[in-house]
């Protein structure tokens, strides 16, 4: 498992993140923000199918993905966060996480 970054004294940047899912029921965020628990998360879907969370982060660089009705998502034909798609890196299970850079 990765480490979540280490603890900061600045202040939390507020931080929002969505993933396209029009027909999913339930949609949640886990990365080395919240030691990758895949309900720790919910994120709330809008009237156009994409589904949003906002986290208060602490500047540092995060890997996270999405976990859309109980599967594990970060493709980009999936999900869009809003970030392009090469911030993303693999992970030690064969599949990739998405890289998130707080200011």
């Amino acid at each position: 498992m990765l480490k979540s970054p280490s603890k900061s004294t600045t202040t939390p940047t507020a931080t929002r993140l969505t993933c396209l899912a029009p027909d999913a029921q339930r949609v949640f965020v886990a990365g080395t923000f919240n030691d990758w628990n895949p309900a720790a998360q919910a994120m709330t879907k809008g009237p156009d199918g994409d589904w949003a969370a906002e986290l208060c982060l602490p500047p540092g660089r995060y890997e996270y993905k999405f976990h859309v009705d109980g599967v594990w998502c970060c493709e980009p034909h999936l999900c869009n966060d809003g970030h392009p798609t090469d911030d993303r890196v693999a992970n030690p299970f064969g599949t990739m996480n998405r890289v998130l850079l707080v200011q």
